[in-house]
C-alpha cells in the first residue's frame, strides 16, 4: 500500500494518547472471558438476588457442589463474588455494584 496518505496524524496521536496501557487491556480483556461460561454467570446470576451457599447454590442450578466450588473459585478470584463465614457455612453474594451492572446490562443488551 504504498499509495496510503496519513491525513488524520493527528486524530491519531490524540488517539494513541488516549489508550490504556497494553497490561490493563490485557486485564480488562480476562475479565470478561469470565463472562464466557454459562456456569458462571448463571450463578452470578442468582447471586444478584440473594446471598447463598455453595450448597443451596448447587441444589438451584442443578449442579454438583464441586462444580459450583470451582466456578466461585474462578469468580473470587477475578473479585466479581466476596464470601463471608457464618459458623463453618460460607456465604457468597455479588462483590460490588460494577459486577451487578455488568450482569443488567449485558441482560438488558440480549434481550433487545
Amino acid at each position: 500500500m504504498d499509495d496510503y496518505i496519513a491525513a488524520h496524524d493527528e486524530m491519531i496521536q490524540d488517539l494513541r494518547g488516549q489508550m490504556p496501557d497494553l497490561e490493563k487491556l490485557y486485564d480488562l480483556a480476562e475479565l470478561y472471558t469470565v463472562f464466557g461460561d454459562t456456569t458462571r454467570i448463571r450463578i452470578l446470576y442468582v447471586l444478584l438476588n440473594a446471598e447463598l451457599c455453595v450448597n443451596d447454590m448447587a441444589q438451584l442450578l442443578g449442579l454438583s457442589q464441586t462444580a459450583v466450588s470451582h466456578q466461585l473459585r474462578v469468580l473470587k478470584n477475578k473479585k466479581l463474588v466476596k464470601f463471608r463465614k457464618e459458623g463453618k457455612v460460607v456465604f457468597y453474594s455479588i462483590a460490588d455494584d460494577h459486577v451487578r451492572r455488568i450482569i443488567e446490562i449485558g441482560m438488558e443488551h440480549v434481550e433487545e
